[in-house]
């Protein structure tokens, strides 16, 4: 098995945060990137921009991943303006807080629409898409929490402890063709009302003194997009973040 010649990389969620930072690493190591964004058109067309500062060529495509019709359309727009593409790194992610006490059907519905159906249609897509003798791979985000629990935001853990599993079943289903592997994320930026001193002191809440920074996720995207011999399995990345438990997400405990 080898991938196709050239190098062509979809990033959802590309036009902003960890995705712009995956899809401009990506584009450093010699790959052209489709930047999807939902709703970040501005900023997406500067990623693109930006991509094509650094040599490659690049271009913005529009999708609601929560929208079966419009996900199953992603990939072929993609090769339609790139050509055969032979990585897919689902960086966009619902993230969105609720736990026992507030749960509702609804909230969970679109985390797992847009967490785990979307990802799952994308595979499927690619698979179908990578010619016979090729191999293309699928990167997951997944997060660091799956290996240390605790009950905030219990919908978005349920998405991503459910895309887990997926990465494991589409790599037994989907082999030869698609290497599919996870990449699990500490905390990595800024979240939703955390100031910069709140974030610093939550990141250093590691056995490493620091969970990960933008640039270890895009370092480890780039080395498991060529890792030919590696699938079914998952990187943590969190300077050691899951071997502490806690009984709360660590953006509430540096408060």
């Amino acid at each position: 098995m080898h991938s196709p010649p050239g190098k062509v990389a979809l990033v959802t969620g590309a036009a902003k945060r960890l995705g712009r930072d995956i899809a401009l690493s990506l584009a450093r190591d010699g790959w052209d990137i489709a930047v999807h964004y939902r709703a970040s058109e501005a900023e997406a067309f500067d990623t693109v921009d930006q991509i094509k500062t650094l040599g490659r060529n690049a271009a913005a495509i529009q999708c609601d991943l929560s929208n079966q019709a419009e996900t199953r359309l992603l990939l072929p727009l993609a090769i339609n303006q790139l050509g055969h593409i032979s990585c897919v790194v689902n960086s966009a992610s619902l993230f969105s807080y609720d736990d026992a006490q507030c749960f509702d059907q609804a909230k969970l519905d679109a985390h797992m629409h847009s967490n785990l159906a979307a990802p799952i249609m994308l595979a499927q897509a690619l698979h179908a898409a990578t010619p016979d003798g090729a191999q293309s791979v699928v990167i997951n985000l997944l997060d660091q929490k799956l290996f240390n629990l605790n009950p905030d935001f219990l919908s978005y853990t349920l998405s991503k402890s459910a895309l887990h599993t997926a990465t494991t079943l589409l790599a037994m289903s989907l082999a030869p063709k698609l290497r599919v592997v996870g990449l699990a994320p500490g905390l990595t930026l800024v979240s939703g009302d955390q100031t910069a001193s709140q974030f610093e002191k939550a990141h250093q809440q590691t056995v490493l003194g620091k969970s990960s920074t933008a640039d270890d996720i895009a370092q480890a995207v780039c080395y498991l997009a060529s890792a030919h011999g590696i699938t079914g399995t998952t990187l943590i990345v969190d300077g050691g973040q899951h071997l502490t438990p806690l009984q709360r997400d660590v953006m509430f405990l540096a408060k």
